[in-house]
Protein backbone atom coordinates (compact mmCIF):
# COMPACT_ATOMS: atom_id res chain seq x y z
CA UNK A 1 0.00 0.00 0.00
CA UNK A 2 0.60 3.59 -0.46
CA UNK A 3 -0.85 6.75 0.42
CA UNK A 4 0.57 10.54 -0.25
CA UNK A 5 -1.13 12.79 1.94
CA UNK A 6 0.19 15.20 4.99
CA UNK A 7 -3.58 16.95 4.66
CA UNK A 8 -5.39 13.35 5.30
CA UNK A 9 -5.76 13.86 8.97
CA UNK A 10 -4.32 17.40 10.23
CA UNK A 11 -1.97 15.29 12.89
CA UNK A 12 -3.19 13.45 15.98
CA UNK A 13 -3.38 14.45 19.29
CA UNK A 14 -0.50 14.25 21.72
CA UNK A 15 0.48 11.85 24.19
CA UNK A 16 -1.46 13.59 27.15
CA UNK A 17 -0.43 10.52 30.07
CA UNK A 18 2.49 8.72 30.76
CA UNK A 19 0.25 5.81 29.92
CA UNK A 20 2.91 4.28 27.34
CA UNK A 21 5.48 3.99 29.28
CA UNK A 22 6.84 0.39 30.69
CA UNK A 23 4.81 0.22 34.11
CA UNK A 24 7.38 -2.69 35.28
CA UNK A 25 11.18 -2.30 36.09
CA UNK A 26 13.72 -2.16 33.01
CA UNK A 27 15.72 -5.10 33.07
CA UNK A 28 18.79 -5.79 31.54
CA UNK A 29 17.18 -8.79 29.56
CA UNK A 30 14.37 -7.35 28.15
CA UNK A 31 12.76 -8.67 25.35
CA UNK A 32 13.10 -6.01 22.16
CA UNK A 33 10.76 -5.14 19.46
CA UNK A 34 12.21 -3.51 16.71
CA UNK A 35 9.86 -1.18 14.60
CA UNK A 36 10.17 0.72 11.00
CA UNK A 37 7.65 2.73 9.86
CA UNK A 38 6.86 6.03 7.98
CA UNK A 39 6.04 8.57 11.31
CA UNK A 40 7.22 11.33 8.78
CA UNK A 41 7.21 12.45 5.15
CA UNK A 42 4.99 11.55 2.26
CA UNK A 43 3.48 8.21 4.17
CA UNK A 44 2.95 9.59 7.53
CA UNK A 45 -0.88 9.30 8.17
CA UNK A 46 -0.15 5.83 7.63
CA UNK A 47 2.97 5.58 9.82
CA UNK A 48 1.68 7.36 12.77
CA UNK A 49 -1.11 5.91 13.57
CA UNK A 50 0.47 2.45 13.05
CA UNK A 51 3.40 3.89 15.00
CA UNK A 52 1.10 4.68 18.28
CA UNK A 53 -1.00 1.51 17.44
CA UNK A 54 2.32 -0.19 18.92
CA UNK A 55 2.93 1.81 21.39
CA UNK A 56 -0.46 0.76 23.14
CA UNK A 57 -0.09 -2.46 22.24
CA UNK A 58 3.12 -2.70 24.31
CA UNK A 59 1.40 -0.51 27.07
CA UNK A 60 -1.05 -3.41 27.50
CA UNK A 61 1.43 -6.17 27.25
CA UNK A 62 3.77 -4.46 29.92
CA UNK A 63 1.06 -3.36 32.17
CA UNK A 64 0.08 -7.07 32.57
CA UNK A 65 3.37 -7.88 33.77
CA UNK A 66 5.48 -8.03 30.13
CA UNK A 67 5.97 -11.15 28.40
CA UNK A 68 7.30 -14.44 30.37
CA UNK A 69 7.66 -12.31 33.25
CA UNK A 70 9.97 -10.04 30.96
CA UNK A 71 9.57 -6.09 29.67
CA UNK A 72 9.71 -5.22 26.16
CA UNK A 73 11.25 -2.66 24.60
CA UNK A 74 10.87 -1.09 21.29
CA UNK A 75 13.63 0.19 19.16
CA UNK A 76 11.90 2.22 16.96
CA UNK A 77 13.17 3.95 13.39
CA UNK A 78 11.31 6.81 11.51
CA UNK A 79 12.17 6.42 7.93
CA UNK A 80 10.79 9.61 6.82
CA UNK A 81 9.32 8.06 4.01
CA UNK A 82 12.47 7.37 2.33
CA UNK A 83 12.76 3.70 0.65
CA UNK A 84 16.47 3.57 1.39
CA UNK A 85 16.41 4.53 5.47
CA UNK A 86 14.26 0.58 5.35
CA UNK A 87 17.80 -1.08 4.78
CA UNK A 88 19.74 0.43 7.01
CA UNK A 89 17.36 0.54 9.21
CA UNK A 90 16.47 -3.43 8.84
CA UNK A 91 20.34 -3.70 9.25
CA UNK A 92 20.58 -1.24 12.75
CA UNK A 93 18.05 -3.44 14.42
CA UNK A 94 19.36 -7.20 13.43
CA UNK A 95 23.38 -6.80 13.69
CA UNK A 96 23.56 -3.58 16.40
CA UNK A 97 20.28 -3.58 18.28
CA UNK A 98 19.52 -7.08 18.28
CA UNK A 99 15.82 -7.35 18.63
CA UNK A 100 13.49 -10.53 19.03
CA UNK A 101 11.05 -9.41 16.28
CA UNK A 102 10.83 -6.56 13.81
CA UNK A 103 6.96 -5.11 13.57
CA UNK A 104 7.66 -2.57 10.41
CA UNK A 105 7.25 -1.82 6.37
CA UNK A 106 4.32 0.08 4.73
CA UNK A 107 4.44 -0.05 1.33
CA UNK A 108 5.25 -3.36 -0.46
CA UNK A 109 8.50 -1.92 -1.63
CA UNK A 110 9.17 -1.66 2.10
CA UNK A 111 8.42 -4.82 2.97
CA UNK A 112 10.74 -6.14 -0.07
CA UNK A 113 13.56 -4.20 0.92
CA UNK A 114 14.10 -5.54 4.25
CA UNK A 115 12.41 -9.25 4.80
CA UNK A 116 15.91 -10.37 2.94
CA UNK A 117 17.35 -9.06 6.09
CA UNK A 118 15.34 -10.16 8.47
CA UNK A 119 15.17 -13.65 6.74
CA UNK A 120 19.00 -13.85 6.51
CA UNK A 121 19.53 -12.18 10.12
CA UNK A 122 16.80 -15.09 11.75
CA UNK A 123 14.78 -12.31 13.41
CA UNK A 124 11.28 -12.98 13.12
CA UNK A 125 9.00 -10.17 10.97
CA UNK A 126 5.12 -9.12 11.43
CA UNK A 127 4.20 -6.99 8.08
CA UNK A 128 0.79 -5.61 9.20
CA UNK A 129 -0.36 -3.96 6.30
CA UNK A 130 -2.77 -4.71 3.35
CA UNK A 131 -1.00 -5.71 0.52
CA UNK A 132 -1.41 -7.54 -2.94
CA UNK A 133 -1.16 -11.03 -1.51
CA UNK A 134 1.30 -13.95 -2.55
CA UNK A 135 4.14 -13.90 -0.09
CA UNK A 136 5.65 -17.38 0.84
CA UNK A 137 8.05 -16.99 3.87
CA UNK A 138 8.09 -18.85 6.71
CA UNK A 139 9.90 -15.95 9.03
CA UNK A 140 7.41 -13.40 7.96
CA UNK A 141 3.63 -13.49 8.96
CA UNK A 142 1.65 -11.12 7.74
CA UNK A 143 -2.22 -9.59 9.34
CA UNK A 144 -3.31 -7.36 6.76
CA UNK A 145 -6.04 -8.37 4.28
CA UNK A 146 -5.30 -9.30 0.89
CA UNK A 147 -7.12 -9.40 -2.57
CA UNK A 148 -9.71 -11.84 -2.63
CA UNK A 149 -10.77 -10.89 1.58
CA UNK A 150 -11.79 -7.99 0.20
CA UNK A 151 -12.65 -8.18 -3.25
CA UNK A 152 -14.56 -11.35 -3.33
CA UNK A 153 -17.14 -10.41 -0.65
CA UNK A 154 -17.03 -6.74 -2.17
CA UNK A 155 -17.99 -7.25 -5.81
CA UNK A 156 -20.71 -9.37 -5.64
CA UNK A 157 -22.41 -6.92 -2.77
CA UNK A 158 -21.60 -3.79 -5.21
CA UNK A 159 -22.81 -5.09 -8.03
CA UNK A 160 -26.13 -6.63 -6.42
CA UNK A 161 -26.93 -3.01 -5.84
CA UNK A 162 -25.98 -1.38 -8.95
CA UNK A 163 -25.72 -3.93 -11.41
CA UNK A 164 -23.12 -6.06 -13.75
CA UNK A 165 -21.06 -3.40 -15.81
CA UNK A 166 -18.31 -2.59 -13.92
CA UNK A 167 -15.59 -0.31 -14.98
CA UNK A 168 -12.06 -0.12 -12.69
CA UNK A 169 -10.02 2.40 -11.89
CA UNK A 170 -6.38 1.39 -10.81
CA UNK A 171 -3.48 2.64 -9.32
CA UNK A 172 -0.51 1.57 -11.92
CA UNK A 173 2.04 -0.28 -9.69
CA UNK A 174 1.68 -3.93 -8.40
CA UNK A 175 -1.24 -3.20 -6.03
CA UNK A 176 -3.49 -1.70 -7.83
CA UNK A 177 -2.37 -4.19 -11.33
CA UNK A 178 -2.97 -7.32 -9.29
CA UNK A 179 -6.72 -5.93 -7.64
CA UNK A 180 -7.71 -5.01 -11.02
CA UNK A 181 -7.05 -8.36 -11.89
CA UNK A 182 -8.89 -10.14 -9.34
CA UNK A 183 -11.80 -7.52 -9.40
CA UNK A 184 -12.49 -8.88 -12.92
CA UNK A 185 -11.99 -12.52 -12.07
CA UNK A 186 -15.31 -12.20 -9.33
CA UNK A 187 -17.03 -9.08 -11.92
CA UNK A 188 -17.36 -12.34 -14.10
CA UNK A 189 -17.82 -14.85 -11.69
CA UNK A 190 -20.69 -13.02 -10.40
CA UNK A 191 -22.13 -13.14 -14.03
CA UNK A 192 -20.75 -9.82 -14.98
CA UNK A 193 -18.59 -7.28 -17.44
CA UNK A 194 -15.53 -5.05 -16.93
CA UNK A 195 -16.50 -2.69 -20.13
CA UNK A 196 -13.00 -0.99 -19.36
CA UNK A 197 -9.93 -0.73 -16.68
CA UNK A 198 -7.79 1.96 -16.52
CA UNK A 199 -4.07 2.52 -14.97
CA UNK A 200 -3.07 5.76 -13.46
CA UNK A 201 -0.08 6.88 -12.16
CA UNK A 202 0.37 7.95 -8.75
CA UNK A 203 0.91 11.44 -9.49
CA UNK A 204 -1.89 11.68 -11.78
CA UNK A 205 -4.95 14.03 -10.07
CA UNK A 206 -6.50 14.87 -13.30
CA UNK A 207 -9.47 12.90 -13.73
CA UNK A 208 -11.61 14.81 -16.31
CA UNK A 209 -10.99 12.65 -19.27
CA UNK A 210 -11.46 9.62 -17.19
CA UNK A 211 -15.01 10.40 -16.13
CA UNK A 212 -15.56 11.68 -19.49
CA UNK A 213 -14.71 8.41 -20.82
CA UNK A 214 -17.24 6.69 -17.66
CA UNK A 215 -19.43 8.67 -19.25
CA UNK A 216 -19.32 6.96 -22.48
CA UNK A 217 -18.74 3.38 -21.28
CA UNK A 218 -22.01 3.78 -19.06
CA UNK A 219 -21.30 0.79 -16.54
CA UNK A 220 -23.61 0.07 -13.66
CA UNK A 221 -20.29 0.07 -11.29
CA UNK A 222 -17.15 1.96 -11.12
CA UNK A 223 -14.56 -0.39 -8.65
CA UNK A 224 -11.03 2.28 -7.61
CA UNK A 225 -8.71 0.59 -5.84
CA UNK A 226 -6.97 4.08 -6.58
CA UNK A 227 -4.07 5.28 -4.00
CA UNK A 228 -2.64 8.53 -2.89
CA UNK A 229 -3.39 12.18 -2.29
CA UNK A 230 -3.57 12.78 -5.75
CA UNK A 231 -5.99 9.79 -6.69
CA UNK A 232 -8.31 11.19 -3.81
CA UNK A 233 -8.89 13.67 -6.09
CA UNK A 234 -10.82 11.43 -8.35
CA UNK A 235 -13.71 11.03 -5.84
CA UNK A 236 -14.23 14.61 -5.68
CA UNK A 237 -13.72 15.32 -9.22
CA UNK A 238 -16.57 12.31 -9.61
CA UNK A 239 -18.94 14.21 -7.17
CA UNK A 240 -18.61 17.42 -8.65
CA UNK A 241 -19.46 16.00 -12.25
CA UNK A 242 -22.56 14.84 -10.63
CA UNK A 243 -21.88 11.51 -11.21
CA UNK A 244 -21.50 10.07 -7.82
CA UNK A 245 -25.73 10.09 -7.38
CA UNK A 246 -26.11 8.62 -10.90
CA UNK A 247 -23.28 5.70 -11.27
CA UNK A 248 -22.53 3.50 -7.93
CA UNK A 249 -18.88 3.41 -6.60
CA UNK A 250 -16.63 0.87 -4.85
CA UNK A 251 -13.61 1.35 -3.78
CA UNK A 252 -10.43 -1.46 -2.26
CA UNK A 253 -8.70 1.45 -0.64
CA UNK A 254 -10.98 4.16 0.60
CA UNK A 255 -10.69 4.96 4.39
CA UNK A 256 -7.71 2.08 4.81
CA UNK A 257 -5.70 5.16 6.04
CA UNK A 258 -9.24 7.57 7.00
CA UNK A 259 -9.14 9.32 3.66
CA UNK A 260 -13.14 9.29 4.15
CA UNK A 261 -12.78 12.03 6.52
CA UNK A 262 -11.30 14.44 4.08
CA UNK A 263 -13.84 13.93 1.79
CA UNK A 264 -17.06 15.76 2.53
CA UNK A 265 -20.35 14.14 2.99
CA UNK A 266 -21.86 15.13 -0.69
CA UNK A 267 -18.82 13.70 -2.02
CA UNK A 268 -17.84 10.41 -0.07
CA UNK A 269 -21.42 9.10 1.50
CA UNK A 270 -22.69 5.34 -0.48
CA UNK A 271 -18.61 4.56 -1.34
CA UNK A 272 -19.12 1.05 -1.01
CA UNK A 273 -15.75 -0.60 0.83
CA UNK A 274 -14.77 -3.94 2.88
CA UNK A 275 -12.38 -3.92 5.50
CA UNK A 276 -11.35 -5.84 8.61
CA UNK A 277 -11.89 -2.57 10.37
CA UNK A 278 -14.24 0.14 11.21
CA UNK A 279 -14.86 2.69 14.04
CA UNK A 280 -18.42 2.11 14.12
CA UNK A 281 -17.98 -1.57 15.06
CA UNK A 282 -20.46 -2.45 17.79
CA UNK A 283 -18.50 -4.90 20.32
CA UNK A 284 -16.95 -5.01 22.92
CA UNK A 285 -13.56 -5.53 22.39
CA UNK A 286 -13.82 -2.21 19.81
CA UNK A 287 -15.23 -0.07 22.57
CA UNK A 288 -12.70 -1.13 24.94
CA UNK A 289 -10.01 -0.02 22.45
CA UNK A 290 -11.00 3.01 21.28
CA UNK A 291 -11.84 3.99 25.23
CA UNK A 292 -7.89 3.15 25.42
CA UNK A 293 -6.66 4.84 22.72
CA UNK A 294 -8.48 8.16 24.14
CA UNK A 295 -7.25 7.46 27.09
CA UNK A 296 -3.59 7.44 25.92
CA UNK A 297 -3.85 10.12 23.02
CA UNK A 298 -6.82 12.42 23.53
CA UNK A 299 -9.55 11.62 20.80
CA UNK A 300 -9.71 8.39 18.46
CA UNK A 301 -9.99 10.44 15.01
CA UNK A 302 -6.54 8.79 13.81
CA UNK A 303 -7.49 4.99 13.91
CA UNK A 304 -7.18 3.16 10.72
CA UNK A 305 -7.57 -0.05 9.35
CA UNK A 306 -3.72 -0.17 9.48
CA UNK A 307 -3.00 0.92 12.95
CA UNK A 308 -5.59 -1.77 14.22
CA UNK A 309 -3.68 -4.56 12.14
CA UNK A 310 -0.57 -3.34 14.02
CA UNK A 311 -1.80 -3.79 16.97
CA UNK A 312 -3.00 -7.31 16.41
CA UNK A 313 -0.17 -8.21 14.84
CA UNK A 314 1.65 -7.57 18.10
CA UNK A 315 -1.00 -8.99 20.03
CA UNK A 316 -0.59 -11.96 18.16
CA UNK A 317 2.76 -12.19 18.06
CA UNK A 318 2.52 -12.20 22.05
CA UNK A 319 0.41 -15.15 22.02
CA UNK A 320 2.88 -17.01 20.00
CA UNK A 321 5.76 -15.97 22.60
CA UNK A 322 3.36 -16.88 25.29
CA UNK A 323 2.58 -20.51 24.10
CA UNK A 324 6.11 -20.95 23.45
CA UNK A 325 7.80 -19.94 26.69
CA UNK A 326 10.43 -18.24 25.03
CA UNK A 327 11.09 -15.42 22.37
CA UNK A 328 13.08 -17.62 20.13
CA UNK A 329 12.52 -17.44 17.01
CA UNK A 330 11.84 -20.82 15.72
CA UNK A 331 9.88 -21.97 18.91
CA UNK A 332 7.83 -18.46 18.57
CA UNK A 333 7.12 -19.27 14.52
CA UNK A 334 6.40 -22.86 15.33
CA UNK A 335 3.52 -22.03 18.49
CA UNK A 336 1.93 -19.48 15.71
CA UNK A 337 1.78 -22.25 13.16
CA UNK A 338 -0.82 -23.99 15.44
CA UNK A 339 -3.23 -20.84 14.54
CA UNK A 340 -2.59 -18.59 17.47
CA UNK A 341 -5.54 -16.56 17.49
CA UNK A 342 -6.94 -13.00 19.55
CA UNK A 343 -10.46 -11.48 19.68
CA UNK A 344 -9.00 -8.03 18.60
CA UNK A 345 -10.77 -4.90 17.95
CA UNK A 346 -11.62 -5.73 14.43
CA UNK A 347 -13.14 -9.20 15.73
CA UNK A 348 -11.52 -12.98 15.51
CA UNK A 349 -8.25 -12.88 13.94
CA UNK A 350 -5.98 -16.44 13.79
CA UNK A 351 -2.66 -17.64 11.99
CA UNK A 352 -3.24 -19.65 9.09
CA UNK A 353 -0.72 -22.46 9.62
CA UNK A 354 -0.10 -22.81 5.51
CA UNK A 355 0.45 -19.20 4.36
CA UNK A 356 1.15 -17.19 7.43
CA UNK A 357 -1.19 -14.98 6.55
CA UNK A 358 -4.88 -13.90 8.62
CA UNK A 359 -7.57 -15.77 8.32
CA UNK A 360 -10.03 -12.89 9.45
CA UNK A 361 -13.75 -10.96 10.00
CA UNK A 362 -14.08 -8.92 6.95
CA UNK A 363 -17.01 -6.04 6.86
CA UNK A 364 -18.86 -4.42 4.30
CA UNK A 365 -19.30 -1.06 4.80
CA UNK A 366 -20.87 2.33 3.16
CA UNK A 367 -19.24 5.42 3.71
CA UNK A 368 -21.66 7.69 5.58
CA UNK A 369 -20.80 11.02 7.18
CA UNK A 370 -17.40 10.46 7.10
CA UNK A 371 -17.51 7.40 8.92
CA UNK A 372 -17.79 3.40 7.60
CA UNK A 373 -21.16 2.14 8.25
CA UNK A 374 -21.35 -2.07 8.70
CA UNK A 375 -23.54 -3.49 6.86
CA UNK A 376 -22.53 -7.02 6.40
CA UNK A 377 -19.82 -8.98 8.36
CA UNK A 378 -18.56 -12.40 6.82
CA UNK A 379 -16.77 -14.19 9.43
CA UNK A 380 -13.29 -15.66 9.45
CA UNK A 381 -11.99 -15.33 5.45
CA UNK A 382 -9.27 -17.19 4.62
CA UNK A 383 -6.85 -15.27 2.64
CA UNK A 384 -7.10 -17.90 -0.71
CA UNK A 385 -5.57 -15.75 -3.00
CA UNK A 386 -1.94 -16.70 -0.95
CA UNK A 387 -3.42 -20.29 -0.76
CA UNK A 388 -3.28 -20.83 -4.20
CA UNK A 389 0.16 -21.09 -4.34
CA UNK A 390 1.74 -20.93 -0.83
CA UNK A 391 2.17 -23.86 1.44
CA UNK A 392 4.23 -23.54 4.40
CA UNK A 393 3.69 -26.87 5.55
CA UNK A 394 4.78 -28.40 2.49
CA UNK A 395 7.87 -26.36 1.78
CA UNK A 396 8.79 -24.50 5.15
CA UNK A 397 12.11 -23.29 2.77
CA UNK A 398 9.75 -21.65 0.03
CA UNK A 399 11.09 -17.73 -0.08
CA UNK A 400 8.91 -16.48 -2.78
CA UNK A 401 6.75 -13.36 -4.03
CA UNK A 402 4.34 -15.13 -6.20
CA UNK A 403 2.29 -13.48 -8.72
CA UNK A 404 -0.88 -15.29 -8.56
CA UNK A 405 -2.19 -16.37 -11.73
CA UNK A 406 -5.67 -15.11 -11.76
Amino acid sequence: MSLKRREFLGGTAALTTAALMPTIAKASDSILLGSILDTSGNFDAYGKPMDQAMKLALAEINAGGGLLGREVEVKAYDTQSDMALYSQYANQLTRQDKVDVVHGGILSASREAIRQTMRRSETLYFYNVQYEGGVCDRNIFVTGVTPTQQVEVLVPYAMQKSGPKVHILAADYNYGQITARWIQKFVEDNGGEVVATDFFPLDVSDFGSTITKIQQTAPDLVVAPLVGGAHLSFFRQWAAAGMKDKIALASTTMGVGNEHKVLTPEEGNGIMVAYNYSQELDTPENKAFKEKWEAAYGDTSAIHELAVSTYQGILLWAEGVKKAGTTDRMPVIEALETGVSITGPAGNIAIDPQTHHATLDVHIMEIEDQGMKVVETLNQVAPVDTQAVCNLQENPDDNTQYEIEI
